[in-house]
């Protein structure tokens, strides 16, 4: 039977701040604690695989028969963003930070954006993604410029109302940044950040599309597409690689259109990974400090659960994890350096705690060995000691 690994990632679902915290401007952070605190937060189908075994998360209901492998990792790479999360965890670790602009672009880099796209630009500097379009959506609209904006990550964010700026005249800006920001000034990503208006108000729409940087080596989406077996990408996963090792791809909405999607996907005819990344618990609770609105979307997951490991057959393994934290209750809106947790699910894994790892591209490492296939990178196949 043909071996496939579904691989979940749960966007910025951190499980407790790492030693080095401090040093990435983060206190008292501890996503999963944070959310477990709110009423509508409900984990009875990862409590069953042994989720409140994890080191450190004594805050959950514990098991004594665990059905799943469960632990943390820690990240090795120099960051808490999503580009360097997922890069970890398919086995590259970033040894220095990606370029942030805490006061803003260079006047070069705006100045020559604006040169190549013809429009004036408005903002540079972090600002919150809901706030910037409240704040200068309507000059952007009655003078045309763009909105240009950053975070703490690594990010050139361009907002623009799709009756201003079509999607694919968004999109191309988009790529112009991207060409443009390189050498010293290599941000993780450019993302195209468009809005419109509804009930007078400004929202941002689905729309959004992320210009990432290239890995600048083979990752295991590259080792495992090249050895002729499938790189199945749902959700933002495309993006985040710059389409690297991805045989097929599906972009989603939500995290409700992903999880349907991944469900689709037990019945597609193909040996490999199955790669997923639930963007909302980031984007729509994580960033916005909606406590509520995360415990409520881990609910949703968590209750969707038993309807993919009921239909897993008997080669098939799934890994549940996240690419770094994103505290909706701490003093900051940004990403949060903190441990992930880590759940492996399958008839041929041994149930068990395996403690702290310490690098995200343990998975990537286990990955590539349980498909027989060699591929060098940090981890050090720690995780073969689970399988039957």
């Amino acid at each position: 039977m043909a071996k496939r690994v579904f691989l979940i990632v749960l966007d910025s679902c951190g499980a407790g701040e790492m030693p080095d915290a401090s040093d990435f401007g983060d206190k008292d952070c501890n996503t999963l604690k944070r959310i477990a605190k709110s009423k509508y937060f409900y984990c009875v189908n990862t409590a069953k695989m042994g989720i409140g075994n994890i080191d450190g998360c004594d805050y959950l209901p514990k098991v004594y028969t665990p059905s799943a492998a469960v632990g943390r990792m820690a990240e090795k790479s120099r960051g808490k963003d999503t580009t360097t999360g997922h890069w970890e965890i398919a086995g590259l670790v970033s040894e220095k930070a990606m370029p942030t602009y805490p006061n803003g672009f260079p006047n070069e880099i705006i100045k020559e954006f604006s040169r190549q796209t013809g429009r004036g630009m408005l903002c540079n500097k972090p600002y919150s993604g809901t706030e910037v379009i409240k704040d200068f959506g309507e000059k952007h609209i009655k003078t045309g410029d763009l909105i240009v904006y950053t975070s703490a990550d690594s990010v050139f964010q361009v907002a623009a109302h799709e009756s201003v700026v079509s999607l694919e005249t968004l999109y191309e800006y988009c790529r112009i940044a991207r060409k443009i920001l390189c050498g010293e000034n290599a941000v993780g990503r450019v993302i195209a950040r468009p809005f419109k208006t509804v009930d007078g108000k400004f929202e941002r729409t689905a729309n959004r599309h992320d210009f990432s940087l290239e890995p600048p080596k083979d990752t295991m989406l590259d080792t495992i597409s090249k050895s002729g077996k499938t790189v199945y990408a749902i959700g933002k996963i495309y993006d985040i690689f710059a389409g690297q090792g991805i045989t097929e791809h599906t972009f989603t909405h939500s995290n409700a259109e992903g999880m349907k999607i991944a469900l689709d996907a037990l019945n597609k005819d193909f040996e490999g990974l199955c790669f997923v990344n639930l963007v909302d618990f980031d984007m729509l609770y994580g960033h916005r400090q909606d406590i509520d609105g995360y415990a409520k979307a881990f609910a949703e997951f968590d209750k969707w659960l038993p309807s993919f490991t009921k239909r897993m057959k008997s080669d098939d393994i799934l890994i549940i994890t996240a690419d770094h934290g994103c505290d909706p209750g701490d003093e900051s809106t940004d990403h949060t350096r903190e441990y992930v947790p880590l759940i492996i699910y399958g008839e041929n894994v041994k149930p068990q705690n395996i403690g702290t790892l310490d690098t995200f591209s343990e998975i990537a490492s286990f990955v590539t060995d349980y498909f027989d296939i060699q591929f060098d990178c940090a981890g050090k196949g720690t995780l073969n000691k689970i399988l039957k």
